[in-house]
């Protein structure tokens, strides 16, 4: 990328989003586009308007709302009809005024819920998805589809990342939308302050997942955005997973919670493991640079640091765990 053209990042109040801001601007690209300016990416003409007005040169698409499973039980129409009008807006009009490049990330939990481990893109879209999120990650198809149609009819260089779960300073620890590194820290720390002696956590605790901090996450996406360029989707990911349960003592550990935890089997687990492959990535020359405790602790500093603040920590995480 010119370091002197304009970027846009759709979705820049989202926990990828922002932290993509950030490593843009510690990166130095000097025409990044702030958050403060992004259109109501589900309104097609104020869309059109906004590229028309800035016409961006370079276009990262994390946009689209999520949460964890009660939030993908809930509200599945919403979810679903948030990111298919947030994908297509944002990539019919940057086709429509001459975008570069643009890179859109999807989500794992895109992939069937059978498919083989670790998953690879070409799985894509070759079996039944996850029942518990299956209307959000339908959506997040859609726009991998849309990417590689326009790429196919009109030669844009429209590129797919897939990333792992993010987490990190800046989401969502609210009961309702949070994911399941959100919503433990929340729950470790309530459970702490209350001196309660058990925290029940939803499922067996057997599931594996990978997580990457998401100013980790955004250090990939502009790696791929300068070094990539294929229809085939490029899996995000660090290379780690862990099970709900280790994630459970670990977070348990940094928050210093000292009771017992509880799993409820009787509750949904989601996808068995979801862990990337992301040979592709590494080749290229990324490597995941925060370790996994440190990023967790770091995490809760925030979370902390903003409770204290007496404010909320509201911004909706771009990508869902399904947990």
């Amino acid at each position: 990328m010119d370091r002197n053209a304009t970027i846009f990042v759709a979705g820049g109040d989202t926990l990828i989003g922002a932290a993509i801001l950030r490593e843009l601007s510690r990166a130095g690209y000097t025409a990044v586009l702030p958050a403060s300016v992004e259109p109501n990416l589900r309104d097609g003409r104020e869309v059109d308007a906004f590229f028309n007005d800035y016409r961006p040169e370079y276009v990262f698409i994390a946009a689209g709302s999520s949460g964890g499973i009660l939030a993908n039980q809930r509200y599945p129409a919403e979810l679903m009809l948030d990111n298919l009008l947030s994908a297509a807006n944002a990539i019919h009009s940057a086709h429509g005024h001459g975008t570069r490049k643009l890179l859109y990330l999807a989500s794992s939990c895109s992939y069937p819920k059978a498919t083989p481990q670790p998953m690879r893109p070409e799985w894509l879209m070759k079996g039944p998805l996850e029942p518990t999120n299956a209307a959000y990650a339908t959506a997040k198809l859609a726009g991998i589809a849309l990417c590689q149609a326009y790429r196919d009819q009109y030669g844009d260089d429209f590129i797919v990342g897939i990333p792992a779960n993010a987490f990190g300073p800046g989401d969502d620890f609210s009961e309702e939308n949070s994911h399941v590194i959100g919503a433990l820290i929340r729950r470790m720390h309530e459970a702490k302050t209350a001196g309660d002696a058990t925290v029940t956590i939803w499922g067996t605790g057997e599931p594996r997942r990978e997580f990457v901090l998401a100013d980790d996450i955004a250090r990939a996406c502009v790696h791929v955005m300068n070094t990539y360029s294929d229809d085939m989707p490029i899996n995000l990911g660090g290379g780690r997973d862990v099970s709900i349960r280790e994630l459970a003592e670990l977070i348990r550990d940094v928050v210093g919670y000292r009771g017992k935890i509880r799993f409820d089997a009787g509750k949904p687990d989601g996808m068995p493991l979801k862990a990337l492959d992301s040979s592709v990535l590494h080749a290229l020359g990324w490597n995941e640079a925060t370790p996994f405790r440190d990023a967790l602790e770091t995490t809760y500093t925030w979370f902390l640091q903003t409770r204290q603040g007496g404010q909320d920590a509201r911004l909706v995480t771009a990508e869902t765990v399904g947990d």
